[in-house]
């Protein structure tokens, strides 16, 4: 038997009519018979077209105000035989059973239902019975029957049904019943999620993927699954990688810990903040910044709590940088940094990020909630008898903040609103202070009466000796130690000031 088909007729039974009427003025055009139900057929009815309403195949009406229409043998009978099986073609005659080679059906929108903020009663009412039922019977059945899930289909259908005369082949079946199955998984996936209360169990589906140009590295394949656009409106520049990703991630959460402060500029490089700096103005918050780490800066990512204008825009030209984000720019800001032609430039929109944290593991996933917790005023504990000052306490919550978005093991150094050196990613905190100090060296910086952040508690006093007799008057740290005292007693003896946030900040 031939794997090529002609839709000889076609049940059509959708919620959105919208781009439709190609479809079924085409479909009419190659003589193919209609069905349909409710609206749908009132809409080709009004197009002048001849449609057969699925009551008068299975003999009842639509009932319980609409829950069930299409849900009858004669229906599911019509999409689910197999053309090729004696059996079938003999019970299709006994039953008077008519054959539906196309099904075109979409789905209610329960997602859009639930973003709205509707009442429970009337998310119920979109959880669609008969269209999932369709889908996947025809989808099921795809060597015979042709199936049209949403209304992103369409186009392809119509080229389809245009171009072959109304053919399909077994290809374009199984592709369309792909896409089918693909639409059905999604669905019930988020009526699960609306549902699901057990945090055991954990599903996901997300529809906007892209292809990157590669992974991590050239040989590695690269994907982004995600609502990109939602989030950034990109104005200028290359297509981004997977490594610009991972850094526009890491500075949107890094930025984010400053969104209510004055005018911040962060710089990051492999995801770790190498210059950030609070001021007045963000021109003076940038050059601030830049002066962390001028040598790291080359070629990171570039962002901004509040607009960009012109001045900082012509400081940033100097600098080659892969990206840049900002809420907003001027517009003779945007015209000077689109001279350089991959610059990646974006306009950062407000988007609520998730909520659950996703990363593989072995062979499986790790979930775990988002790190909610910015350290403030109000979470400090003072625990030696000597107290921060007030710009102290300001610094060290500044250099909490970093911290938190730093790669453990770290130590943050900070003075008068700006990052002064980090040391990120150490095997041992000596370690991370000890490569602090030496770029704070490297880049000039004076540590004496700067303050220090650690993620996690200093398990001996050997961490806040260091930073003392390198400057540091001031730590900040969540404690928790055993050894706890003998932190405290040394900072007692040498007159530093020390608080504890009672929350670690590992960052993995």
């Amino acid at each position: 038997m031939s794997t090529t088909k002609t839709i000889q007729s076609a049940l059509i039974s959708v919620f959105s009519k919208e781009g439709l009427e190609p479809i079924v003025r085409q479909l009419n055009s190659q003589n193919v018979t209609l069905y349909s139900t409710g609206g749908t057929e009132d809409f080709i009815k009004n197009l002048g077209i001849p449609v057969i309403p699925v009551e008068d195949v299975t003999s009842y009406p639509s009932i319980l105000g609409g829950r069930v229409k299409t849900l009858h043998p004669k229906v599911f009978g019509g999409i689910l035989n197999r053309q090729d099986n004696e059996s079938d073609v003999q019970q299709m005659q006994e039953f008077n059973i008519p054959q539906i080679d196309l099904v075109i059906v979409d789905l209610y929108p329960f997602e859009k239902t639930v973003a709205s903020g509707a009442a429970e009663a009337d998310i119920i009412e979109k959880i669609d019975i008969g269209g999932i039922s369709l889908i996947r019977a025809a989808a099921k059945n795809f060597k015979d029957t042709v199936i049209v899930a949403s209304v992103h289909q369409y186009s392809l259908l119509l080229d389809m049904i245009t171009e072959q005369n109304g053919a399909t082949t077994l290809e374009d079946r199984k592709l369309l019943a792909t896409k089918a199955f693909h639409v059905s998984s999604h669905y019930d996936t988020a009526i699960f999620n609306y549902f699901n209360t057990d945090e055991t169990i954990y599903k996901e589906s997300i529809e906007n993927g892209q292809i990157l140009r590669y992974g991590e590295n050239p040989h590695q394949k690269g994907f982004f699954f995600g609502d990109f656009e939602a989030m950034f409106n990109k104005v200028h520049g290359k297509e981004l990688s997977y490594n610009n990703l991972l850094d526009v991630d890491a500075a949107v959460n890094l930025i984010n810990e400053f969104k209510n402060d004055g005018p911040t500029f962060a710089i990051l490089k492999h995801n770790n903040a190498c210059g950030l700096a609070t001021r007045t103005t963000i021109n003076e918050a940038y050059l601030a910044a830049l002066a962390c780490d001028p040598t790291s800066a080359f070629g990171g990512v570039l962002i901004s709590n509040v607009k960009i204008d012109t001045a900082t825009a012509v400081e940033i030209n100097k600098l080659f940088c892969e990206v840049v984000i900002a809420p907003e720019y001027d517009p003779e800001a945007t015209v000077i940094l689109q001279e350089k032609k991959n610059r990646i430039i974006l306009v950062q929109n407000e988007v609520a990020l998730p909520e659950k944290l996703v990363r593989t593991c072995l062979n499986g996933i790790l979930v775990q909630e988002r790190n909610n917790v910015t350290d403030n005023k109000e979470a400090l504990r003072t625990v030696t008898t000597t107290a921060p000052t007030e710009q102290e306490i300001q610094d060290l919550i500044f250099a909490s903040k970093i911290c938190k978005n730093t790669k453990s093991n770290t130590i943050v150094f900070a003075k008068d609103g700006t990052l002064i050196a980090s040391g990120t990613g150490q095997t041992s905190r000596v370690d991370a202070l000890l490569q602090a100090i030496e770029k704070a060296k490297t880049f000039g910086f004076d540590l004496h009466g700067a303050s220090m952040a650690s993620d996690a508690f200093f398990p001996f006093p050997d961490c806040v000796e260091i930073a003392h007799k390198a400057g540091i008057t001031a730590v900040i740290q969540p404690g928790g130690s055993i050894k706890d005292e003998f932190s405290i007693n040394y900072c007692n003896e040498n007159k530093v000031a020390m608080v504890f946030t009672g929350t670690r900040h590992f960052k993995h």
